[in-house]
């Protein structure tokens, strides 16, 4: 049941230029998907993100962007990723099986996307403090609804200390410092 750093990877969704702003508490949203990111890359868990309609949405907020290489991104338009053919094959391709998902927008392409890979053989959890959509209604009504179908929710701090395991783990005061920082404006303006 505990999430094991090993056997996880990140799955960050649609995070775009035209559809963060639009969501509730775009700051916070974005803020803790840049920890969940920050704290993945120091205990070497694998990273995607994924752009939906890029024609339409713009590209992944820079803050994000700029984290990654152009091979973590994977360009979409399907709603759900694990849809779209070279998305699947990139996580197929993946040995971890516990997808950790954050992102926008809760009740569309995240819902949808955790649904599948559930489907699919994988283990899908909905960081609850990492997701966001336009209405508080469609954000409670995607968590109930993927908890219904087997979908875990957790919290950012929950994956972080677990990845950890221990006290005595060689990236645990980084990680802390991840955690301990919950200022959204100097967690955006950092350029580590």
């Amino acid at each position: 049941m505990k999430l094991d750093r090993n056997d996880s990877f990140l799955l960050v969704v649609d995070m775009q230029e035209r559809l963060v702003p639009a969501v509730m508490e775009p700051e916070k949203v974005t803020a803790n998907c840049l920890r969940l990111m920050k704290a993945a890359k120091l205990l070497a868990v694998p990273v995607f993100l994924t752009e939906h309609c890029t024609h339409r949405i713009g590209r992944t907020i820079p803050v994000l962007r700029e984290r990654v290489n152009d091979g973590e991104i994977l360009r979409k338009t399907h709603f759900s990723a694990w849809r779209e053919p070279h998305c699947r094959e990139r996580i197929s391709a993946l040995e971890p099986k516990s997808a950790i998902i954050a992102g926008t927008e809760a009740h569309v392409c995240v819902l949808q996307t955790a649904l599948d890979l559930k489907d699919a053989g994988f283990e899908p959890r909905l960081v609850v403090d990492a997701v966001s959509t336009r209405n508080a209604i469609d954000y409670s009504t995607a968590l109930a609804r993927a908890r219904d179908n087997g979908i875990e929710t957790v919290t950012l701090e929950m994956v972080l200390f677990e990845w950890l395991e221990h006290g005595e783990a060689p990236a645990f005061r980084d990680v802390l410092k991840i955690v301990k920082d919950t200022n959204h404006q100097t967690i955006l303006s950092d350029t580590e």
